[in-house]
């Protein structure tokens, strides 16, 4: 089924390893959380890369450089190098390398990553909105970023300086916890000024592009754990998606989606790389059926009658969510039924 008509998740009679050339994996929520490796991911990345699969790492979080992103992620038992990493902050710092001179001062508000990304381009990081910046970019600069720094974009976006973020993500997972992300940074400085960024990161076509030209992938598929950022992303670039529920999307959510945030697989972890996809059968009238679950829509609710893997139940339950829905988000509850898989 076309990416924009999607109302149900799809088959595939082959390993999704095999079946595609580059996994452009998100990172945060799908290969670690706060650090550590989440349960799985070593193995199966190993398996995958084994396979002849590509592996890239592809982040909204613009802290870190590349260079420290695949040491952490050869640390946890993934050999990665630089090359291997794609973030929002090399994806901005070439949307204000296409718009301002070579050589220009842009006004940092963010870690390492960004300015690494910025000089890397030809580009000047300067920390005041006194040192005459011709931009100012926003990326995630950890839980210690002064609160002084916003002060500064706020000075220079409201004089009329050109306001980039490297994304809007509102939150990001963490060891203990979902914590803010840059996108409510960003709230800050829109707040202070009523100013709008151009922003780079996913789901925006510039970290699309970003990806596609480090990588040189012709059959990617995009693994990650967000709707809103990873699987609509896909949906931009008109690329197929794997959605992990490992990070911050819960099933509850994933039958709500809308068109563009509905990915074209759904999987527990990442062990779904090294497997085929089981189809979704049926139709409206007489429920969707996967693996021994059949999942229909009836007045105000979703049910499920059936049993069998909780995977088959959550993927029949999507396709009666998503054909109910139509271009909307399905409203109907799905208590009942998301209990009767343990969620």
């Amino acid at each position: 089924m076309g990416q924009r008509g999607r109302n149900r998740p799809s088959g595939s009679a082959r390993a999704l390893s095999e079946a595609y050339d580059t996994a452009l994996l998100d990172l945060d929520g799908v290969v670690y959380a706060g650090g550590e490796a989440i349960r799985y991911a070593v193995e199966a990345l190993e398996t995958a890369r084994d396979g002849g699969m590509h592996l890239a790492y592809v982040t909204n979080n613009a802290l870190r450089t590349p260079d420290a992103v695949a040491a952490h992620l050869t640390e946890l038992g993934v050999p990665a190098e630089p090359a291997d990493v794609i973030t929002s902050a090399q994806a901005v710092a070439r949307l204000i390398a296409e718009q301002v001179p070579q050589g220009s001062r842009v006004l940092v508000v963010g870690g390492e990553g960004l300015r690494v990304a910025l000089r890397e381009r030809g580009l000047e990081p300067v920390e005041s909105a006194d040192d005459d910046p011709v931009a100012v970019v926003q990326g995630y600069g950890g839980p210690e970023l002064p609160w002084g720094r916003f002060a500064e974009a706020s000075y220079a976006v409201a004089r009329g300086v050109p306001w980039f973020a490297s994304n809007t993500d509102l939150t990001i997972p963490s060891g203990r916890g979902i914590a803010p992300g840059n996108g409510a940074a960003v709230e800050v400085v829109r707040i202070a000024t009523g100013a709008e960024p151009q922003v780079a990161g996913k789901p925006l076509p510039p970290m699309h592009r970003e990806t596609i030209l480090r990588t040189g992938a012709e059959r990617p598929l995009v693994v990650g754990d967000r709707l809103d950022t990873d699987i609509e992303g896909a949906f931009n670039g008109g690329v197929d998606s794997l959605l992990v529920l490992t990070g911050v999307t819960d099933a509850a959510q994933l039958l709500a989606a809308v068109p563009e945030h509905r990915p074209t697989y759904v999987e527990a972890d990442l062990r779904g790389l090294l497997t085929g996809q089981p189809e979704v059968a049926g139709r409206a009238a007489d429920g969707f059926v996967c693996g021994g679950w059949t999942a229909a829509a009836r007045k105000d609710a979703l049910v499920l009658d059936g049993d069998g893997g909780a995977l088959d139940g959550l993927r029949a339950l999507c396709a009666a969510a998503w054909t109910y829905a139509g271009d909307g988000s399905c409203a109907l509850d799905a208590g009942k039924a998301l209990a009767r898989l343990g969620w």
